[in-house]
């Protein structure tokens, strides 16, 4: 577990931006089950490439014409049974922090692992996931 003091600017970097922070199994399922529309679901997490390049990927993303109708994340390292909760939903991908997921009426239907976000910029994901706006939002 990391120091709330720590990640409590990480996490407030995705929630200034509109993502409800999930925190509890429950509310993973409750946001994926109930999303009216898409939900774009985002593991954060402390690493480098997640300060770099996806959480400024990711807002970035929001600003075309596109986007999901839901916003969440969880964050790996220390919300783990929440985090550990939504990634069950991102089978049959391997646990990866940090990652994104796109889900349309509850069904996963893109996703970005860490090595897609990793040797990226925050351009790259962006235009990525516009193009998965486009095709399912």
């Amino acid at each position: 577990m990391y120091p709330p003091e720590l990640v409590q600017p990480m996490k407030e970097d995705l929630t200034s931006a509109g993502f409800s922070q999930l925190t509890t199994p429950s509310e993973v399922d409750e946001m994926i089950n109930n999303a009216d529309g898409t939900l774009l679901l985002v593991v954060n997490s402390v690493c480098g490439c997640a300060a770099g390049n996806m959480r400024p990927g990711v807002k970035l993303s929001l600003q075309n014409g596109t986007s999901p109708s839901a916003l969440g994340t969880v964050f790996a390292g220390v919300d783990g049974e929440a985090t550990a909760q939504a990634r069950k939903h991102f089978l049959p991908y391997p646990p990866s922090s940090p990652s994104i997921a796109l889900f349309k009426d509850g069904k996963l239907v893109h996703f970005l692992e860490r090595h897609h976000i990793e040797g990226g910029t925050a351009q790259m994901i962006a235009e990525n996931l516009s193009e998965a706006y486009k095709q399912y939002c």
